[in-house]
C-alpha cells in the first residue's frame, strides 16, 4: 500500500505540540515491523515559500491529481480539496471555539472551515484525546463511529544531572513550559506565584520557557510589575528543556484548554511533580499523577504549589503516580495504532 503523509509540520523548528507529534509519529512509523509491507511518501514545503493554506490547497492538491497514493494521512487537520477517498486526518483540538477572542478572525474562520471540511470529507478522523472527540461530536456533529482516539506519546530522555546543574540559579524553581500566550494562562500563573511568595516567603523563583504568543504584551507587563524573581528563557534546546524539567521543584501547566498536553507527560517521565488544569484533555492525560486545579483560581494554584513544597510525602506520592501514568503513553503505541487506522480502510 502506498501511504502519503503531509510531513510539513515535522520539518519545522522549533517543534511545539503539533510539530512534535508529526515528527515523532513519522519517525516511529518507520520503525514498525508492520510498516515494511508499505511504501511511505512524505510531502513537504521545505525550502519553499508557500503559505500553509496555499501549499496544501494548491500544491498538495495538484500532487493528488497526478500521483495519488492509496491512502493520504494529514497529521495537522487541513485536508486538501483534492484528496483520495481513503484520507485520514488528525484533529488536535477546538480551542478556538472556546476562546475565539484569542485568535485573529481570519485565522479562526479558516480553522473552523478546515476542521469541518476534514470532519465531513475524510474517510476517518484521528482525535488525540477523548475530549477532542467529544468536542468534534458535540460542537460539529461529527460521526463518532469514524473518529478514532489515539493519544500522543512521550519521548523520554533521562540525563545524568545533579540538582544544581542548571546555570540559571542555585535557587529552587517552579517551571512552566509552553508558549507564552493568553490561552495558556501564564498571567494566572504569575499571580499565583506572587501569592505564594507573599504568603509563604519560599525561596523559589519562577522560570518560564517558551516562545512568545498571542497576548504576550500583557503577560510581559504582568512580569515587569512583579516584585519577585521571574525568568524568561524563551525557546531552549531539547537537552536544556530536559535539564530544566528534571531539576524543577514542580511543573505548572495551568492552561485554559489543551487538545492533549505533551509537557505533562514529559514532566512526569523525569519525576517532576505536576500541577495542571482540571479542564479539557488535561485530566485525561495527567491521570492520577498530577494535582488538578481550577485554572482561573490563583488562590487554589498557590495553595497546591505550597503543598508540594511543604509536604514531602505528598510530593513523593505524586512523583510515583506520575511515573506510573506515563507508562500508558508511548510514540511506538501511537504509531502502531495510527498504522492500524491507515491500513484498515
Amino acid at each position: 500500500m502506498n501511504i502519503g503523509i503531509n510531513a510539513m509540520a515535522a520539518f519545522k523548528e522549533p517543534r511545539t505540540g503539533v510539530e512534535e507529534y508529526s515528527y515523532q509519529l513519522i519517525k516511529h512509523l518507520a520503525m514498525l515491523e508492520g510498516s515494511k509491507k508499505h511504501r511511505f511518501v512524505l510531502y513537504s514545503d521545505k525550502n519553499l515559500k508557500w503559505p500553509l493554506p496555499m501549499w496544501t490547497q494548491i500544491r498538495l492538491s495538484a500532487e493528488m491529481v497526478f500521483n495519488r497514493p492509496d491512502v493520504l494521512f494529514i497529521p495537522v487537520h487541513v485536508l486538501p480539496l483534492v484528496h483520495p477517498k481513503n484520507s485520514v486526518v488528525t484533529i488536535h483540538g477546538l480551542e478556538y471555539e472556546y476562546y475565539p477572542e484569542m485568535y485573529l478572525q481570519k485565522h479562526r474562520r479558516y480553522l473552523r472551515w478546515s476542521t469541518k471540511y476534514a470532519l465531513k470529507n475524510a474517510h476517518k478522523i484521528i482525535a488525540v484525546s477523548e475530549n477532542t472527540k467529544k468536542d468534534l461530536v458535540e460542537l460539529y456533529g461529527g460521526d463518532p463511529d469514524k473518529i478514532y482516539v489515539i493519544h500522543h506519546g512521550v519521548d523520554i530522555k533521562r540525563f545524568n544531572i545533579g540538582r544544581d546543574s542548571t546555570s540559571e540559579s542555585t535557587k529552587p524553581y517552579i517551571l512552566y513550559l509552553g508558549r507564552l500566550e493568553t490561552k495558556k494562562n501564564v498571567q494566572g500563573l504569575v499571580r499565583a506565584f506572587e501569592l505564594l511568595k507573599k504568603r509563604h516567603q519560599v525561596p523559589h523563583q519562577l522560570i518560564l520557557v517558551g516562545a512568545q504568543g498571542y497576548g504576550y504584551d500583557k503577560i510581559k507587563l504582568e512580569i515587569r510589575n512583579s516584585k519577585f524573581e521571574i525568568s524568561e528563557l524563551g525557546y531552549v534546546s531539547e537537552e536544556k528543556k530536559w535539564q530544566l524539567l528534571k531539576n524543577a521543584d514542580m511543573f505548572i501547566f495551568p492552561s485554559f484548554y489543551e487538545g492533549f498536553g505533551i509537557p505533562i507527560l514529559e514532566a512526569q517521565s523525569v519525576g517532576c511533580p505536576v500541577i495542571t488544569s482540571n479542564v479539557s484533555s488535561m485530566p485525561e492525560v495527567a491521570g492520577q499523577g498530577a494535582v488538578l486545579v481550577e485554572s482561573r483560581n490563583a488562590e487554589e494554584i498557590c495553595q497546591r504549589m505550597y503543598q508540594i513544597i511543604e509536604d514531602q510525602d505528598f510530593k513523593k506520592r505524586l512523583i510515583s503516580q506520575g511515573y506510573e501514568n506515563v507508562k500508558k503513553f508511548s510514540w511506538q503505541k501511537c504509531a502502531q495504532e495510527t498504522l492500524s487506522v491507515l491500513t484498515g480502510l
